[in-house]
């Protein structure tokens, strides 16, 4: 597989995306696991695509996927997509809504009407990624702008959890922006679509889970992260994945992030084996 990653000048604040190609369309098979952005996913591809099976529901080609995706599974014979990742404060004002973002899944013609098909069209027709990711960063700066954004309160302290990687408390970043618990917990679940307590548990998750892929051990991570003990790392990676923390480490899922999104993986010390995975800047 190639990956391509954005000139510094298509990067937007909130939102990040990546290219990807196999250099011949590949049958796949992937569970998609909770991560602390709401996906974007274009399909790119020629003939079958991508196909998407829910809780018994079937669909094809690009799609919207929430924070919490639940029984997803993505598969088919894929050849090129654009993923573009949205914080969930930016996704709530690119998607045109205020989404349900815990566990959904829906075709982008659903969420973006007609102007779906039409951006698929000029991606498909770009000469190159860096033409691509130029396209795509016009269409979600444009798309921002011309919609009311959250309350500025609600994005700090979803930033808040994010720099923080989960080591929070919700009575913290309320206290942060001036609001009482209850008043935080509502305005964030209606314009986020998760409650900042769940928001903590995902982010601080997701940092584990990168602790893991890089290699080290489950103990360390326990204790960087903020557990109270290995058991409860334990607990929180079955809660969220259905598998150990040893499964975890080896999923295929976690590795290519340290080449498409840099910005949210421990760099490996060494390169796993069998894992090569050329990477394209433009």
């Amino acid at each position: 597989m190639e990956i391509a990653v954005p000139r510094r000048s298509n990067r937007l604040p909130g939102i990040s995306m990546a290219g990807f190609r196999q250099r011949l369309p590949a049958s796949v098979d992937i569970a998609m696991v909770a991560h602390p952005a709401v996906t974007v996913l274009i399909d790119l591809s020629d003939g079958e695509g991508i196909v998407y099976d829910s809780r018994g529901r079937h669909e094809r080609g690009s799609a919207v996927i929430g924070l919490m995706p639940g029984d997803l599974r993505a598969g088919g014979r894929v050849g090129a997509c654009l993923q573009i990742r949205l914080e969930p404060d930016v996704g709530a004002a690119v998607l045109d809504a205020s989404p349900d973002l815990s566990g959904t899944m829906a075709p982008l013609a659903d969420v973006w009407g007609r102007d779906a098909g039409r951006i698929e069209d000029r991606l498909r027709a770009a000469a190159s990624w860096d033409e691509r990711f130029t396209i795509a960063a016009e269409v979600v700066n444009r798309r921002m702008r011309a919609r009311t954004p959250v309350e500025p309160e609600v994005a700090q302290s979803w930033r808040r959890t994010i720099t923080s990687r989960g080591q929070t408390q919700v009575d913290n970043l309320a206290g942060e922006v001036g609001w009482d618990r209850k008043r935080l917990w509502s305005r964030f679940r209606s314009q986020l679509g998760i409650s900042p307590k769940r928001a903590i548990r995902l982010v601080r998750f997701d940092h584990a889970a990168h602790l893991l892929a890089a290699g080290h051990a489950s103990a360390d991570v326990a204790a960087e992260c903020g557990y109270a003990d290995q058991s409860h790392l334990h607990r929180e990676v079955k809660a969220f994945t259905g598998q150990t923390p040893s499964a975890v480490a080896a999923a295929p899922w976690l590795a290519i992030d340290d080449v498409a999104w840099p910005g949210s993986s421990p760099t490996r010390d060494t390169a796993p084996v069998g894992r090569h995975i050329p990477k394209c800047r433009y």
